[in-house]
């Protein structure tokens, strides 16, 4: 389930007072819908019949946008769950490369028996090998994925409703197709819906009429919808462990500088070294996300050196005042 992002609840080490000048930025909530739009995200109900670049080529052309991208791959007969980023949100698509959930028909090629039935697909649970089909985007080659949970929801004749909780990547034409296998029947996947691309669920399911229909609301002076559909990105990344950062030091993050520890606010709990980290302002936006250096222990004592090295920045420079003159002192602030 998505919910609102609330850094500060979370990041309970507190090194040193939190402060934060109203004339600069502002909670994520409160931004204007220009900006709303322009870096947020929307968990789409992909419906059956087009791909997953139809359907962000539609968001791009319902929202009168230039750049949006989607999580995760469906193929036009898969629907569902599709997460997709708005601008600089699109900056997010590989943070959710982790777990999916599906509900899924497969059909039996021959009679078996249920008990047999559930107990060969208890075999399919834990670690597995597959080749991705002959129509896949990824090269053909044997690899290993998890899968989480198989469970027998109903079965009615030859044809078995699962749920399936499995690694990004696991195939589930070619899950069917092995278990039919393992049956010694033959087997083949008849319908598939993702409910879960994780940290996106079925909770937060925009459809694409729904989405039209607020945007002419919004051309005719109604953003109550709009911002209603549209996720402000930060609610993406409650996943992701989290640091809060002085406003002094979010300029210099945002020309590209690494977190240090003099610029440090507040730090979450059981961060640990090679953690992806989000850095977040103290009215709750995310500034960039980086990689840790130090567990957060050693970030709440340190005066000095790199504590998160920054990947990726989301926030525009000049967003907070510049409080440092020159290359030479960034890491210092």
């Amino acid at each position: 389930m998505i919910k609102s992002n609330k850094p500060l609840e979370r990041c309970k080490l507190e090194k040193s007072p939190t402060f934060t000048d109203p004339k600069y930025g502002c909670a994520p909530e409160a931004r204007t819908i220009k900006a709303h739009i322009a870096s947020g995200v929307i968990n789409i109900d992909k419906p059956a019949g087009p791909t997953s670049h139809e359907v962000v080529a539609w968001i791009k052309d319902i929202l009168t946008i230039n750049k949006a991208a989607h999580t995760g791959t469906l193929d036009p007969r898969v629907t569902g769950v599709l997460p997709v980023m708005l601008g600089v949100a699109t900056k997010l698509v590989d943070t959710f490369i982790a777990d999916k959930g599906y509900i899924c028909v497969m059909k039996l090629h021959g009679a078996v028996e249920e008990a047999k039935l559930r107990k060969i697909s208890e075999d399919f649970v834990g670690r597995i090998y597959q080749r991705p089909p002959l129509k896949s985007a990824v090269k053909r080659q044997v690899r290993i994925r998890e899968v989480h949970y198989l469970e027998i929801m109903e079965i009615a004749g030859n044809d078995v409703l699962m749920k399936v909780g499995c690694e990004a990547g696991t195939y589930m034409r070619m899950l069917c197709h092995h278990l039919g296998l393992a049956l010694g029947v033959g087997a083949h996947l008849v319908q598939l819906r993702r409910t879960k691309s994780f940290p996106f669920d079925e909770t937060s399911l925009t459809k694409l009429q729904d989405l039209k229909d607020a945007y002419i609301f919004f051309e005719e002076g109604d953003e109550h919808l709009l911002r209603k559909l549209i996720m402000p990105m930060e609610y993406a990344l409650g996943h992701l462990q989290c640091t809060i950062v002085k406003d002094s030091a979010v300029d210099a993050i945002c020309h590209g500088a690494d977190l240090t520890a003099p610029g440090i606010s507040r730090i979450e709990e059981g961060i640990n070294i090679g953690n992806r980290v989000v850095l977040y302002t103290s009215k709750g936006e995310a500034v960039s996300i980086g990689e840790a250096k130090m567990v957060s222990k050693d970030m709440l004592t340190a005066e000095k050196g790199v504590c998160v090295k920054t990947d990726k920045v989301f926030m525009k420079r000049g967003t907070y005042v510049k409080s440092w003159r020159g290359k030479a002192e960034v890491a210092e602030w």
